[in-house]
């Protein structure tokens, strides 16, 4: 089943990127009139004067749940890595924020992502800048190399969510902080749900409750653990509907209020 979930979501978001639609978002939902996504979940997360002066594309290319740039406080000369990078907005962002003594490393599993990733960080003229190709489970950089940790949407993409961890807590340097924007449940969903694959790909399956992702968070190392809700989803939102296909419109009703985007904090 992990390596099933984990082809699945590289395929959905490799064919996402194809088509530049947001996270969890189909062809019917378009943009809105400032270039971000208008889906649910990913609309309206930077605001205008950040995101200025970056291709259009970019931005509508979001597939976050939050804006983990300005969660994680960065400062000038700082080392980031972005866990799952997409088109790399976070990570164009957060090299802005860091400035020329700083650099940043996004991560990500999925050709068509890098490439385009690649692509836009040359359009934009930004140099500390590094794509890797990798696993979340797998982190590609050495211990204790990096001062912070970022990550939009896509820790509730992986099977083995205390494996990220631990690899997010090896890399990162003493007194370093993980700030991550993720999907977490307040309740459990029904099981029909948590086996669908196609709401894994769409950040909802793998979320973990609130209480579980913080003691993961304590068993990989980290200290001073917090999460924040930031958004709370109603599934009979029409945009919202096609996140969860499989499921009616009472069965969607009945997920409203467990599912929500948080900001997650943890130090090294």
């Amino acid at each position: 089943m992990p390596e099933d979930i984990r082809n699945f979501v590289r395929q959905k978001y490799a064919g996402a990127i194809k088509q530049k639609k947001g996270c969890c978002s189909s062809a019917s939902v378009g943009c809105c009139s400032n270039g971000q996504s208008c889906d649910p979940i990913t609309a309206d997360l930077y605001n205008p004067e950040e995101i200025s002066g970056l291709p259009e594309d970019l931005i509508a290319s979001s597939f976050g749940c939050g804006n983990p740039t300005l969660l994680a406080d960065l400062q000038p000369g700082e080392v980031v890595l972005d866990l799952g990078s997409g088109a790399g907005l976070d990570v164009l962002l957060s090299a802005r924020r860091v400035g020329p003594t700083g650099k940043v490393y996004g991560l990500d599993m999925t050709d068509e992502m890098l490439a385009t990733a690649r692509a836009n960080q040359e359009r934009a003229g930004i140099k500390n800048v590094e794509f890797l190709k990798g696993y979340i489970e797998d982190i590609p950089l050495p211990d204790n190399s990096v001062d912070v940790i970022i990550s939009n949407c896509v820790i509730n993409l992986s099977a083995d969510k205390d494996r990220v961890l631990a690899e997010a807590y090896r890399v990162l340097k003493p007194g370093g902080r993980l700030a991550v924007a993720d999907i977490v449940l307040t309740r459990p969903l029904p099981p029909q749900v948590q086996q669908d694959l196609l709401a894994w790909a769409g950040c909802v399956a793998g979320a973990l409750q609130q209480d579980e992702y913080r003691e993961k968070m304590v068993r990989a190392g980290f200290k001073d653990v917090s999460i924040q809700i930031t958004r709370t989803y109603d599934f009979t939102d029409p945009a919202a509907a096609s996140i969860l296909p499989n499921l009616n419109e009472n069965e969607r009703r009945e997920l409203n209020g467990s599912v929500v985007s948080a900001f997650i904090r943890g130090y090294k």
